[in-house]
């Protein structure tokens, strides 16, 4: 006999043999199978290169197909460095739906490792939703439009603050807040909640004793996974250090996986719940900072691409006013005031580089001669790179000025750019804000009162170095043998100064008797 006969006996020989109970039964076990049916989310697969097959809430796909998100496609995640690493052809498309999952799978680990936590699906897809438009407000190139470009066109605006604009708009636009309430968010708390992660507290609340309103103090450390404004360590880091480096060719010697292993959420002296590390893994986050500083020196930071970028940079300022965006309501923005209407800045990509280079425009032809030197490699030189203390910033500024006026006669050939090298927190050691617990007591949460060199003897007692790189932007051989041999008496005149500015901060003797040579008061006059 078939299943449907053999339940059709069942239910006859059962207490269920009326006509009515019969129809109450058949009415109720359809909407438990409907229910059933519905609380089922299947997950869309996405074959990641860095992270492999992952899988992503409904939501987030629904996200992911919008044109706001898309635009990210377009968006190169390291800027000009494409132009040095050709491997680096990677988008902030992808580094934020690598951000999303690892964002997902933090949060589970601790779910499942600490039940008593509370952690909700509501909480971690809120956590993911965060990981997945933390990047939204990137411009063309990157940090190349809000950390170069903007300031030169008199804006300062950071990327995180147009991502929340970008957010908002995007969910306005696509009509998102149904969705959200299908899949069990509350959008008006939620939204707060994610745009709390991914920007920091609301300025209206950062006097408060506890600063954040999407989530309670309880749940602090769900603030920690994907922007840690606390010490730096969070999923955002984990994603760009694999994915750039595969696409670098540099070797990425952090395990994120084992930080996941012994990752716990302890209560700290002041109260708090804070995400925190065994003890013994202190040794593997320092080398996680230090990598950090070693890609920004190789990568980021490299001479050609600072650069390559600056040029660009400057191309834009040419071109500002002359490119014409239209936005909401038929209005056009340039490229600068493009951060204020959200529906032009989702049209504002990396093809503003091709828009410049292939224009007729006589108005754009100054940013098109310099976007042309990029292509064929006619770049500026870089005449000279003086190391500075974080004391003489200030002082290496002004002389780079000075030895331009005296020497060079014509800033309009010569840039200089002041660039900065750390571990992540500045001059500070960047372990003295991580929480650790111990084996012992794996619920409580303690400071490392270690200074570094009680860690190691091989750990660094600096963090943080300055350096000054003088640019040429011509390349005529007569000017830059100059330029050069000018920037080598200026370094050796600074080092001087830098001994007299230090010791004079320190109040100690410089070595050079009790007062300098009048030679050298010219000098620093």
């Amino acid at each position: 006999s078939s299943p449907v006969q053999t339940a059709h006996r069942s239910l006859r020989t059962s207490s269920l043999n009326s006509p009515e109970k019969l129809s109450c039964f058949t009415s109720t076990l359809l909407d438990n199978i409907k229910e059933n049916l519905c609380s089922i989310v299947f997950c869309q697969v996405f074959n990641d290169p860095i992270h492999g097959h992952v899988e992503l809430h409904p939501l987030l796909v629904k996200i992911i197909n919008t044109p706001q998100f898309n635009r990210l496609r377009n968006i190169k995640q390291l800027g000009g460095a494409y132009f040095v690493f050709p491997g680096a052809s990677h988008n902030r498309f992808e580094h934020s739906i690598g951000v999303a999952y690892l964002a997902g799978e933090l949060a589970q680990a601790l779910k499942t490792k600490q039940p008593k936590l509370n952690i909700t699906d509501r909480d971690i897809l809120c956590v993911q939703i965060a990981g997945l438009c933390h990047d939204l407000g990137h411009g063309p190139f990157s940090h190349l439009f809000d950390g170069m470009f903007l300031p030169k066109a008199g804006k300062k605006c950071e990327h995180e603050e147009i991502s929340l604009k970008m957010l908002d708009h995007l969910v306005d636009k696509n009509d998102l807040k149904p969705v959200m309430k299908k899949y069990g968010l509350e959008p008006e708390q939620d939204m707060l909640f994610i745009k709390e992660m991914i920007g920091g507290p609301l300025d209206s609340n950062k006097q408060k004793k506890w600063k954040y309103e999407g989530r309670d103090e309880d749940k602090s450390f769900l603030y920690e996974i994907v922007a840690n404004k606390t010490n730096g360590i969070d999923v955002d880091k984990f994603d760009y250090f694999a994915r750039d480096c595969h696409h670098l060719g540099i070797q990425n010697h952090f395990d994120h996986h084992r930080f996941f292993k012994f990752a716990r959420v302890c209560v700290v002296k002041e109260g708090r719940k804070h995400i925190c590390s065994q003890d013994k893994e202190v040794h593997n986050l320092y080398a996680m900072f230090y990598a950090r500083c070693s890609f920004h020196r190789k990568a980021y930071q490299h001479k050609v691409n600072m650069l390559i970028q600056t040029m660009i940079s400057e191309a834009f300022v040419k071109a500002d006013e002359h490119i014409k965006i239209k936005g909401s309501g038929e209005k056009s923005f340039t490229l600068s005031t493009a951060i204020d209407d959200m529906e032009a800045y989702t049209k504002l990509t990396d093809r503003v580089f091709e828009d410049i280079l292939h224009s007729s425009s006589p108005e754009l032809e100054d940013a098109r001669k310099i976007l042309n030197r990029i292509i064929t490699r006619d770049l500026y030189t870089c005449v000279g790179e003086k190391h500075t203390a974080e004391e003489t910033k200030v002082c290496t500024n002004v002389f780079v000025c000075l030895c331009c006026i005296m020497f060079l006669l014509d800033m309009v050939t010569y840039d200089f750019g002041t660039t900065s090298l750390d571990y992540g927190k500045k001059h500070e050691d960047p372990i003295s804000f991580v929480y650790f617990y111990s084996k012992n007591e794996p619920n409580t949460g303690f400071k490392s009162c270690c200074y570094s060199f009680q860690v190691s003897r091989l750990l660094p007692k600096n963090f943080s170095e300055k350096f000054v790189r003088i640019y040429c932007k011509t390349n005529d051989k007569n000017i830059l043998d100059a330029a050069k041999g000018y920037v080598c008496q200026w370094k050796k005149k600074i080092e001087k100064l830098e001994v007299i500015f230090i010791a004079g901060l320190l109040n100690i003797d410089a070595g050079i008797g009790s007062s300098p040579p009048a030679t050298l008061l010219e000098d620093k006059r």
